[in-house]
C-alpha cells in the first residue's frame, strides 16, 4: 500500500513538472516574438535615422560646394581685379618715367612750360598712389578669412544693399533666411529683401515681401516698418485704398513707433 502511494506521488509531481516546463516554453516562445518584432522595429527606425543624416549630410554637401564655388569665383574675380591694376601701375610708372625724361630735356631746352610738366607730373604719381592703395586693399580683402556666420552674411548683405547690388544683397539675406530659419535675425532679413525690390520700384514682390514680417514676425522691431515700406509700395502702384488701411493699422498696431508718427502726414497725402 505504501509503496503504490509513493507511485501514485511521484507520477503525480512528474504531471506537475512537465506542465511547468510547457508553460515556460510557451513564456520563453513568446517573449522571443515579442524580442524579434522589438528588433525589426527598431531596425526599421535605425533605416529611417540613416537615410534622415545622410540626406542632411547630402545638403550640407551641396551648401559647402555652393560656398565653396563662391569662393572661388571671388578669387577670380579678385585676382583679375589685382591683374589689372597691376597693369595699370606699370603703364603709369611708364608714363612718369618718360614725363620726368621729358621735363629734364624741355627745361635744358627752354622750349616746354616747366610748370605744366610739373603739374601733369604730380598728377600722374597721384594716380600712382592710388592704384597702390587700391591694389593694397584689394589684397587685405583677399587675405581676410571670410565670415560664413549669419551675423557675418546679413552684415554682407547690408554693405550690397548700401553698395547699390540689391540683386547680391538680396541674394545673402536671402542665404541667411534658407541655411538658419530659426535665427534671430530672421526677421531683419525678411524686411531688407522687401527693401531691395523697393529700391528696384518692383513694389508687387516689395509688398509680399514685407507681409512675411508684419505676419510672421509682429514682434519684431522691424514689423512698424514694414508697414509703412507696405504702404508706400501700395501707393506706389495706385492702391491707395490699400496704403491707407496700412497706415492706419501701423497707426493702430504701433502707436509708439516712430514709424507712426509718420502716418497723419502720410494719409494726408492720400
Amino acid at each position: 500500500m505504501v509503496i503504490l502511494q509513493r507511485v501514485i506521488l511521484f507520477a503525480v509531481l512528474c504531471g506537475a513538472a512537465g506542465c511547468a516546463t510547457r508553460g515556460d516554453l510557451q513564456s520563453l516562445e513568446r517573449n522571443t516574438n515579442d524580442a524579434r518584432k522589438r528588433i525589426v522595429r527598431l531596425e526599421k527606425e535605425m533605416t529611417g535615422v540613416r537615410q534622415m543624416a545622410n540626406d542632411e549630410v547630402q545638403i550640407s554637401l551641396q551648401d559647402f560646394r555652393k560656398d565653396l564655388d563662391t569662393l572661388r569665383r571671388g578669387a577670380a574675380d579678385l585676382q583679375a581685379s589685382q591683374d589689372t591694376i597691376r597693369v595699370d601701375m606699370r603703364e603709369m610708372s611708364g608714363r612718369i618715367d618718360d614725363m620726368k625724361i621729358l621735363v629734364k630735356k624741355s627745361t635744358e631746352d627752354g622750349g616746354f612750360q616747366k610748370e605744366e610738366a610739373e603739374r601733369r607730373l604730380a598728377a600722374m604719381e597721384d594716380r600712382l598712389a592710388k592704384l597702390e592703395k587700391m591694389l593694397d586693399n584689394l589684397q587685405t580683402s583677399a587675405a581676410a578669412p571670410a565670415d560664413s556666420t549669419p551675423e557675418g552674411i546679413y552684415q554682407s548683405g547690408i554693405t550690397a544693399f548700401k553698395a547699390g547690388e540689391m540683386q547680391k544683397a538680396r541674394d545673402l539675406f536671402t542665404r541667411v533666411v534658407e541655411q538658419h530659419p530659426a535665427h534671430g535675425l530672421i526677421p531683419n532679413c525678411q524686411y531688407w529683401i522687401g527693401e531691395t525690390y523697393y529700391s528696384e520700384k518692383k513694389f508687387e514682390p516689395a509688398i509680399l515681401a514685407f507681409q512675411d514680417v508684419i505676419k510672421k514676425y509682429p514682434k519684431s522691431d522691424k514689423a512698424p516698418a514694414a508697414l509703412l515700406k507696405q504702404s508706400l509700395s501700395f501707393k506706389s502702384i495706385g492702391d491707395k485704398k490699400s496704403a491707407r488701411y496700412v497706415l492706419n493699422k501701423l497707426k493702430d498696431e504701433y502707436p509708439k513707433s516712430e514709424e507712426a508718427a509718420k502716418v497723419k502726414r502720410l494719409l494726408k497725402e492720400l
